[in-house]
This record gives C-alpha cells, structure tokens and sequence, in this order.
C-alpha cells in the first residue's frame, strides 16, 4: 500500500544544506518536533548528520522505520534520535508476505530488542496500516507487538485515493481492490473488532493499543463506506494549522495528502507556511467537508497543551 520504494532509481533526498538553510524558520516557528520518515530514513548516507543538526536545536525526532536496519544502528539511533516507530504489518508469516522480504519480522524484532538492550527506557512503538491482507490477523498483531517487546501499537486504515507517498498516479479500482475490504470481509472485520475489544479490554486501558475502542470501530466504517453501506466516519484534524511535510526533493505540503504548497529550495519554510497561498488554503478549508480530508487514515489533531 506504499508506493515510496518504487522511486528508488530517481533518488531525491534531503541534503545538509537544506537542514542547516531552515534553522531560522524552525526557530520562528517553534518547532518541537520533527518526524524522520521515507521510504527508509536510515539509508539515507548522511542520516546521523542530519539528526545531529536538528538535534543542535533542541528539537526532538522520531524516526519511522521498518524495522529492518535498527540492529545494525542500534547505538547511534538511542543517541541521536527520540524515538522510534515501526511498520508492522502483521504476525510473523503475515508480516513477511505483506513485506515480501523474508525474515522481515525477526529482523524487526531484533533490532527492537537491540535498542530495548542498551536502553530499555527508549521508546519503541509500532504502527500498523490494516487492509485486505491483515484484517482478520488483528489479534495476532497486538500479541506479536507483546512478543517484539513494543511499548505500544498503533493502527490506521490505508489511504487508496490520494497521490500521497510517492504515487506518480491515482489508483484505479483494481489497485483498490487489492487493498480495501469486499462486502465478505466487512462482516468478518466487524466481528474481529468486536472480538479484540473485548478480549483486550485491559491494553485499550492501559494505552498499550493506542486508539480508543470508538475509533478502532471507525475502521469499519471507514472500508464500508466505500461498498456504499455507510458515510465516511468523521474526524478531526488540525494538522495544517501545527505540522508540515516536507518531501524528499524539498517539496512542502500541509500534510501528507493535501497540494504542494512551496518548496524549501526556491523559499524558507517560514515563508511558505505564512504565503498568501497557504493563508488561504487554512483560511478555506473545511475538514468537514472537503473530499480529501473525508477521506484520510491519518489525522492529526493537536492539542496547543500537548506535551511533545
């Protein structure tokens, strides 16, 4: 469900010089947080440097990973980044079919219990995107996080409608397909649901698993909508208003899925999110009612009390 691999042969990456030009707009902005995704953030060569800047800053990062390189850079990510947050797709065999690297699962595995060696207070948490091929794995999935040694797991729909993640294109129904739930598989997911609220009562109270079992029950919505048998689960999200993206060739959005708003090499990112056109675009936009946002998988809604 994640096209950002298929890019490999045309690579853009964020540099040194583009980290060091936006030390003043993060100090304008006050920027607490910066989240270090790609595809893999840890193939990239300069990676640690980039940390060791935004770090300069007194800025926190998370690095969202696969899992399949934190062994090997075990030390240096506890030394140079905040936190970690996996991709896990599933139990073991399910994991490793959906990844289609074999072993996928116990290098994940390794590498969390390599970080968790050398300083179990590091928080490594897992997030997990449920579709066509996991639905039904969903317990399997919060006991193999126990198994891994997980501080928490996180679950999300997929996002099927957007050019979000490096697609060159919109999918068609086929490509949809091979994602989203049949009629079948919704009835078979709304007792999954069911199921895993009950029998894990204590890790929704505990924040083991992190959603509530209210938005947990969204997700059916969410794939029904699309079979037409209910509206699209409302939400909330302010993400435009406190977070940005910025992509692998300097592109800047106001989040994952919505129109390119600037870019850091023709702009400073102060500049870009206070232009005329992103005004507007806060200024206008419903998350309500605009199709987009209708239909996204992974709001953000922050809180100006939030402790990052």
């Amino acid at each position: 469900m994640c096209d950002i691999w298929k890019g490999n042969n045309n690579i853009k990456q964020l540099e040194e010089a583009d980290i060091q030009k936006m030390f003043e707009s993060m100090r304008k902005l006050n920027t607490k947080l910066v989240v270090m995704s790609g595809g893999e953030a840890l193939m990239h060569p300069n990676f640690f440097r980039l940390c060791e800047i935004i770090k300069s800053q007194n800025i926190k990062i998370t690095l969202l990973s696969t899992g399949l390189l934190l062994k090997r850079f075990a030390s240096e990510i506890i030394s140079k980044t905040d936190e970690v947050i996996v991709s896990l797709d599933g139990s073991k065999e399910v994991h490793d079919k959906i990844r289609n690297i074999p072993n996928a699962f116990d290098k994940l595995k390794e590498g969390a219990q390599e970080l968790k060696s050398l300083d179990p207070k590091f928080r490594v948490t897992a997030r997990c995107v449920i579709q066509k091929e996991n639905f039904d794995d969903l317990p399997n999935i919060v006991e193999s996080a126990r198994e891994i040694g997980l501080d928490q797991i996180s679950f999300l729909t997929a996002d099927v409608t957007t050019d979000a993640f490096n697609r060159p294109e919109l999918w068609g129904e086929e490509k949809m397909g091979e994602i989203k739930l049949s009629p079948e598989e919704l009835e078979r997911f709304k007792q999954v649901i069911e199921n895993l609220i009950e029998t894990y009562s204590e890790n929704f109270k505990n924040k083991f698993i992190a959603e509530s079992p209210e938005k947990i029950r969204r997700f059916y919505e969410y794939y029904a909508a699309f079979q037409g048998l209910t509206e699209f689960p409302p939400l909330r999200c302010n993400a435009p208003w406190v977070s940005a993206v910025i992509e692998a060739d300097g592109t800047v959005r106001p989040c994952f899925f919505h129109e390119v708003i600037g870019d850091i090499k023709q702009n400073s990112l102060s500049e870009i999110i206070n232009s005329d056109k992103s005004f507007s675009f806060r200024k206008n936009l419903d998350v309500d009612t605009n199709p987009i946002c209708k239909k996204c998988v992974c709001s953000l809604n922050l809180s100006p009390f939030a402790r990052l």
